[in-house]
């Protein structure tokens, strides 16, 4: 028997008998087989200790590269089970993946568990990483899995591989040790101590079997994991940063809004918050203005045959609301394309009219889950910054660029510097011949071609009705938030009726093009209050200038500045209290004010007035009239 390895550097080895990639990282160096991870057969990740029995592509995939790093957390969450099962026998265990950070794993237990046992649990963690386990693949049939989990009181596990694993299948098994094990997929490391010691324990909170709250309830153990200390140090370090910027505890420190049990997933927005909303509002109306834009405006519910004409009620229906009226069943409208396109209906256009461009600050319901709302980042009721744009099939990549480059400067406007473009493609629930997907994928890989920007593919992210261009921001501590979309739906308006009339006088469908920047104008404004921590640039500050007399004789100066602040169009108020200067300066200096224009009997005699900057230590007094005109300037 002869197997014929192929390297990435084309060159090739042949073995006399099947050989592991621990056995080849070896053969290479040891210092290879020292900082291997994994090993890349045939495109495939497989174990290191796993026997290679076929001819086959390979390459040594290092700890310190990506496709390790779902390995290695991975590993956390195995290591997390078995260090749980040893302090706390007869805990269930169900499943533990690898998330975005991280990792988590579901227990099932009578006891909650605490705080404390977040510690004593992450200390038994590394001791099992100290013991250096092997960590051995098996293969089982299935009826010796269920036998194995039952006869150990694993319910669940016993009851998922009866329910989901037909009766000739065979189950992985990675044993840690002698003593402990679980099914798995895998790939694993080889050994426990190659987990390493950059992982940590975070918090632990409630879950459901198959996640379905008619199951029994479990605990959800939460860790991070990176591939090494220094990247885990970052992480914590930026954690921490994140909860002092957390948009909810600083709306109660700055009063922007609240939320309360009676609306949940809704937002109470208070004049200060009011004020950050209209800002943002008015500035991308006025990016309507300048690209050709007509603002339109549909209704809030809408019959639900329209819904199931447009594709909604299959696809998307379990995250809809509904009310009935007259014994007609409506729907909260959760998107504002159907309406959309019932106002182009609304007219005979020919070609010559298009594109057509419609946009609308459209108020949208969602029937969120209540485990994943969060704050205004996700919540029930929401507005978008929508538009769609009528368009013939060659106008796609004109109006695609287009938007590109307003995006990116709007983005810019914001002060949000670092923009990642990803291109998600077809899901597995969705409307339209794969023909017209090949189609619509092709003419968005054509646009962003033209338009000079790299990107990376997310294969099954597109919308069920076409692919779409995302683009993801970077904020101010390093994380990304994906904002805008730029989506081609060729199916949408056939469903719907639309068309127009071509050069030929013949009938055709148009393309709809469905484009946001800043997608939920909720979450828009609480990712701006946690990337500037609250300190909002000038022009989106709700309140932009505190006038602050520093005696009481300087009221009315005060006043009369404050008033001609106002009509040059800034966000300004008076605080007229019989407080001391510095404590008012203290204060909103805390309320993250701006600017403060400070007077006193001098100021009032000179017409000047004292400026002091948010962040600075000096001030400087101008003439009123130069003051309020730099000010106005900046707004």
């Amino acid at each position: 028997m002869s197997i014929e390895i192929t390297f990435p550097d084309g060159n090739k080895k042949s073995f006399d008998q099947p050989v592991t990639g621990l056995a080849i990282a070896q053969g290479i160096s040891p210092g290879l087989a020292k900082k291997a991870a994994v090993v890349l057969v045939d495109g495939e990740l497989w174990d290191l200790t796993r026997p290679i029995d076929r001819d086959a592509a390979i390459s040594i995939v290092t700890r310190d590269k990506p496709e390790a790093l779902e390995v290695i957390r991975h590993d956390a969450a195995h290591v997390l089970a078995q260090a749980v099962q040893e302090l706390f026998p007869g805990t269930q265990i169900t499943f533990g993946p690898a998330t975005e950070n991280g990792f988590y794993y579901d227990f099932a237990r009578d006891t909650p568990f605490t705080e404390a046992d977040l510690e004593t649990i992450e200390q038994r963690m590394r001791e099992i990483v100290k013991r250096d386990l092997p960590i051995r693949r098996e293969v089982w049939p299935r009826d010796q899995v269920i036998e194995y989990f039952r006869q150990h009181g694993e319910r669940f596990k016993a009851e998922w591989v009866a329910e989901g694993i037909g009766p000739d299948e065979e189950i992985s098994i990675y044993r840690q040790g002698d003593r402990w094990l679980d099914m798995c997929l895998g790939p694993h490391l080889p050994s426990t101590g190659r987990l390493g010691t950059a992982f940590k324990l975070i918090r632990v909170s409630g879950a459901y079997w198959r996640g379905d709250a008619n199951n029994a309830q479990l605990q959800r153990i939460y860790g991070v994991c990176f591939a090494t200390d220094d990247e885990l140090k970052a992480y914590l370090k930026m954690v921490e940063e994140a909860e002092k910027r957390d948009h909810r505890k600083l709306a109660r420190q700055l009063d922007l809004f609240h939320q309360q049990e009676e609306a949940p997933g809704m937002v109470f927005w208070h004049p200060k918050g009011w004020a950050i909303w209209q800002a943002v509002e008015q500035y991308v109306r006025s990016t309507y203005r300048k690209n050709g834009y007509q603002e339109v405006r549909g209704p809030q519910i809408l019959d639900v045959s329209l819904w199931k004409k447009s594709g909604h009620w299959d696809n998307y229906h379990e995250h809809m609301f509904f009310t009935e009226s007259e014994k007609r069943t409506y729907a909260v409208k959760p998107m504002n394309c159907p309406g959309h396109v019932q106002i182009y209906n609304a007219g005979l256009h020919s070609y010559r009219d298009l594109p057509i461009r419609y946009a609308e600050f459209g108020s949208c319901h969602r029937n969120e889950p209540s485990g994943a709302l969060h704050g205004i980042m996700r919540v029930r009721a929401f507005t978008q910054d929508d538009g769609h744009i009528f368009c013939t099939e060659q106008q796609i990549e004109p109006e695609v660029t287009a938007f590109h480059r307003q995006a990116m400067q709007v983005y810019a406007d914001f002060g949000f510097s670092e923009v990642a473009v990803k291109l998600a493609l077809r899901p597995d629930k969705r409307i339209g011949a794969d023909e017209i997907w090949d189609r619509a994928e092709q003419a968005l890989r054509a646009a962003l071609r033209a338009a000079g920007v790299a990107w990376t593919e997310l294969p099954g992210e597109g919308a069920f009705y076409g692919p779409k261009i995302e683009y993801h921001l970077k904020d101010s501590i390093g994380r990304s938030w994906q904002l805008g979309t730029m989506q081609v739906d060729f199916s949408m308006p056939g469903r719907l009726g639309a068309e127009y009339v071509d050069e030929h006088s013949n009938r055709q469908v148009p393309v709809m093009l469905h484009r946001a920047m800043l997608g939920s104008m909720e979450r828009f404004i609480g990712i701006l209050i946690e990337h500037h921590a609250g300190s909002l640039p000038f022009w989106l500050s709700p309140v932009q200038v505190v006038v602050a007399p520093i005696v009481s004789d300087a009221d009315r100066y005060a006043a009369e500045v404050c008033e001609l602040l106002r009509d040059a169009g800034l966000r300004a108020q008076t605080d007229l209290r019989n407080e001391k200067i510095n404590y008012k300066i203290r204060e909103h200096a805390l309320q993250k004010i701006p600017v403060m224009a400070i007077v006193g009997r001098k100021e009032a005699e000179d017409c000047t007035v004292t400026l002091r900057y948010r962040g600075e230590e000096k001030q400087e007094t101008l003439p009123l009239g130069e003051a309020v005109a730099r000010l106005a300037a900046t707004r």
